[in-house]
């Protein structure tokens, strides 16, 4: 089963909301969606204006267990591998991963 489509909506909505949009043509946060995981990445225009792509950086990954209904906050390593972050615990309720990766102030996540 997939994420549902609801939650993914509102974490898009919430990625949005973490940059004013007058500053959306120097940085945004958005989410990518996959079957079981939505990765929150900070994306870049080319430092050089050029027509590349913009440069994807993943700040966190918030997995879904379709089966229990639970979500768990992932971070990344240097090496791009996510491990579950011990900081918070698996939760029927995204919003709380999210507000933990938003205010913690933890540098794992901006740092």
């Amino acid at each position: 089963m997939a994420i549902p489509e609801l939650d993914s909506l509102r974490i898009a909505r919430w990625c949005r909301a973490r940059i004013p949009e007058h500053l959306w043509e120097q940085v945004r946060v958005e989410s990518e969606i996959a079957d079981r995981h939505v990765t929150i990445v900070e994306t870049r225009p080319p430092w050089d204006d050029s027509d590349r792509e913009w440069t994807r950086s993943p700040i966190a990954r918030l997995r879904y267990t379709a089966s229990t209904g639970f979500w768990s906050l992932y971070w990344q390593d240097r090496n791009l591998r996510f491990h579950v972050y011990d900081g918070t615990k698996p939760t029927k309720t995204f919003q709380s991963l999210l507000d933990h990766v938003g205010n913690s102030g933890d540098p794992i996540f901006w740092g």
